[in-house]
């Protein structure tokens, strides 16, 4: 087990935030190098992370009836 004095912090560092809008902000990060720019291909006026609105899953190939057929009975998510 390591002690603390030999474990390593992230390197937090400034970055710039860009939106697919245009919106920009700037958070501390432990991406890229300090200055460096993150595009994320979200759109704020429509995202549920945002808006607060409900996310829809899509069911490709069937893989989430199959999930929600061998677990829903577990009472956590399933189908409504």
């Amino acid at each position: 087990m390591a002690r603390n004095s030999e474990l390593e912090h992230p390197d937090y560092h400034f970055i710039k935030v860009v939106l697919t809008n245009g919106t920009e902000f700037t958070t501390r990060s432990t991406y890229g190098k300090e200055g460096d720019t993150l595009n994320l291909d979200i759109d704020p006026n429509t995202h549920p992370a945002w808006t607060g609105g409900q996310q829809q899953l899509l069911d490709r190939g069937g893989r989430l009836s199959r999930f929600n057929s061998k677990f829903g009975n577990l009472g956590i998510g399933g189908a409504k």
